[in-house]
């Protein structure tokens, strides 16, 4: 691997450090999107309780979906616009919290072939460089011209393509996450204005 590295010469450089970044974003990102986090079970029969009880809270709040939840509760005295217009503001802040890095990841995903054109450029100005005038070249300088250029492509591409996938993937679980907290807190908004 080291050998591949060495051959790919510098510019391979950004696209290592570019997957570093991306492997630890997915790594977290694996951690913190876990339904076991965000949308725990019970958390809508917990906040039903709570607001028919006006209970505590706090351990209801510690999943993304109670803090969604626990807006609605705490605005249950008003009207059910106003605990809605609460459950939506909470909501848009939930939702930009399970996206965080994910630009940072997309960014990387679409970057990385770029990265590996780059590279390619530098290979092929190598292969270039390696001709004389008269017609020859040294050929150890041209196949290493060229192992820059291949290098660099392939591993421009085993950064993104991973990338893209799991960008994808997270945009769409982050999304099905929201449905499911509308769906909740429209259920804890009707159960909350049927006691009144």
């Amino acid at each position: 691997m080291l050998d591949m590295v060495t051959a790919a010469g510098w510019p391979i450089w950004p696209m290592i450090a570019a997957s570093v970044v991306a492997l630890a974003i997915i790594l977290e990102r694996l951690f913190s999107l876990r339904r076991s986090v965000v949308a725990p079970a019970g958390v809508l029969d917990q906040a039903i309780a709570c607001g028919r009880a006006s209970g505590n809270l706090d351990e209801l709040e510690r999943s993304p979906l109670g803090r969604v939840l626990g807006a609605g509760i705490r605005n249950r005295e008003g009207s059910p616009e106003d605990m809605k217009q609460a459950v939506e503001e909470t909501g848009r802040a939930v939702a930009h919290d399970l996206s965080r890095y994910l630009t940072t990841l997309g960014s990387i995903a679409s970057m990385a072939p770029y990265l590996g054109l780059f590279g390619t450029v530098v290979g092929m100005i190598e292969i270039f460089a390696a001709q004389s005038p008269s017609g020859g070249g040294d050929p150890a300088q041209l196949a290493h011209g060229i192992s820059v250029a291949l290098y660099n492509t392939a591993f421009g591409l085993i950064v993104a393509i991973p990338s893209m996938v799991f960008y994808r993937h997270f945009r769409a679980q982050i999304d099905a996450y929201l449905v499911d907290m509308e769906q909740q807190a429209i259920h804890l908004v009707d159960a909350m204005n049927k006691g009144r």
